[in-house]
């Protein structure tokens, strides 16, 4: 007798963020006016942020997104928050907006690097990670890794229309990383894919340092693809 063969398992549909407020603290930065002008050009909903309100106003304006707050403000408006401050002041930063973040899924997207005459360098901060720093003082969020191997120059471009690249995807709860993988796969191009928990965050964060160096040599905008996925 033939014996029974389950039907196989459907894949888990992703999860909606359509209807998400994406704030981007820091998001006067390249990086940040790069992640806002990509997500609001395919449909989200994105407030800027940064320590001075009308230089928030005036990106937003710049980049045609909701609309550009102070970085309190934006936490506080957001259901999403991502984090592209500089590094410098990336603990003082979190620390001060801790009750403001509460409750919320935040992304970290923050790269230790230093430069010295040799080119760039990883700096592995005391808690391991610039995402596993914001997890020790956000304690009331929701902490994830991503967008940390993104090319401002293509980001910010407005005649490109896709921007092909993976997008290393961390965290330490699946229903917050799935959120997130979602939020990516909106960007044309984009493609998010888990790559761990916080504690892997150091590699992904680490790995910059090395595109830096690629870019420099190969006159590029190097992203990163995972074969086989």
């Amino acid at each position: 007798m033939t014996p029974a063969v389950s039907p196989p398992t459907p894949p888990t549909a992703a999860p909606d963020v359509t209807g998400q407020v994406v704030g981007i603290l820091g998001g006067t930065g390249p990086q940040g006016r790069g992640l806002a002008y990509r997500l609001a050009r395919a449909g989200q909903q994105v407030i800027i942020g940064s320590r001075s309100a009308e230089r928030a106003g005036q990106a937003a304006e710049e980049l045609g997104v909701l609309q550009g707050l102070s970085n309190a403000e934006t936490a506080r408006a957001s259901d999403i928050v991502i984090i592209t401050v500089p590094w410098e002041g990336h603990g003082a930063v979190l620390e001060e907006l801790r009750d403001d973040l509460a409750g919320k899924l935040v992304i970290d997207s923050v790269n230790p690097l230093g430069f010295d005459a040799q080119g760039a360098y990883a700096i592995r901060p005391e808690e391991g990670s610039a995402a596993e720093q914001a997890a020790a003082l956000l304690p009331d969020s929701r902490v994830t890794a991503a967008f940390h191997h993104l090319s401002a120059v293509l980001l910010t471009d407005p005649s490109i229309d896709t921007v092909d690249t993976d997008v290393m995807v961390l965290g330490d709860r699946r229903a917050d990383t799935d959120l997130v993988l979602a939020l990516v796969d909106r960007i044309p191009g984009m493609r998010g894919v888990y790559a761990g928990r916080l504690r892997n965050a150091h590699q992904i964060e680490a790995f910059v340092a090395n595109l830096i160096s690629v870019n420099r040599r190969y006159k590029a905008h190097a992203g990163v693809r995972v074969t086989d996925v």
